[in-house]
């Protein structure tokens, strides 16, 4: 080996590794570790210095990534709503399950996931919608079309249950999802504030008796 090739070049200071796909990536460590941290507090409470030094990732590093905390911010709309993007996925898609079951799997799946961290964690979206007031305007836009995905992905598995016969047909799969997403956002609110599950269980108790209300109608 020819000591040209034996000796690397030195990094510059600060200079990002070129790989960042990697999960233990710093800009995935600071998107991993802002979700989580968000997901519990404000993010106009919440610092830089905190996000980074939980992430272990030096502070010259962060702008390598992101221009401002606001640019960070929306990075971890886009990181959360991808994450969350796949999770109802792989409730909805089940395709083992029957269409409400697959909706009652989520349900029972965020319950256990919101009592794994006593209740602290809530939904990084709804948190945010909850600080809009002191939120850049450009934060608006994008929480309100992570939460018209939602309902998308949700509609299409009501539309699904309808197709089975366990929605009736006249109802609107559309309007029904967004209801859906305002209930839940709440249910988990109130989870949050109570640290007790009792917000969840009321609402998707009320959630499945509207649609079995709705069928006994139309019979």
């Amino acid at each position: 080996m020819s000591k040209a090739s034996s000796v690397s070049e030195p990094r510059r200071r600060g200079r990002p590794p070129k790989d960042q796909s990697q999960p233990n990536a710093p800009r995935a460590r600071l998107l991993r570790t802002g979700v989580a941290i968000l997901t519990e507090k404000g993010f106009s409470a919440v610092g830089i210095d905190e996000i980074l030094h939980s992430a272990e990732v030096p502070k010259g590093s962060f702008y390598h990534y992101f221009d401002s905390k606001d640019a960070f911010g929306l990075a971890l709309i886009d990181a959360y709503a991808a994450y969350f993007a796949r999770k109802l996925d792989r409730w909805f898609d089940a395709a083992e399950r029957a269409p409400l079951d697959r909706l009652r799997g989520f349900i029972t799946d965020a319950r256990s996931g919101m009592a794994r961290y006593g209740y602290r964690r809530g939904c990084l979206v709804g948190n945010l919608g909850q600080e809009m007031g002191a939120l850049p305007e450009p934060f608006r836009k994008r929480l309100a079309a992570v939460f018209r995905d939602w309902e998308a992905r949700t509609s299409r598995c009501l539309r699904a249950a309808q197709e089975t016969g366990d929605i009736p047909e006249g109802i609107d799969c559309d309007s029904l999802a967004h209801f859906f997403w305002i209930g839940w956002e709440g249910a988990v609110l109130r989870a949050k504030l109570e640290k007790r599950p009792d917000a969840l269980d009321v609402f998707a108790k009320g959630f499945f008796a509207l649609i079995e209300a709705k069928e006994m109608e139309t019979q």
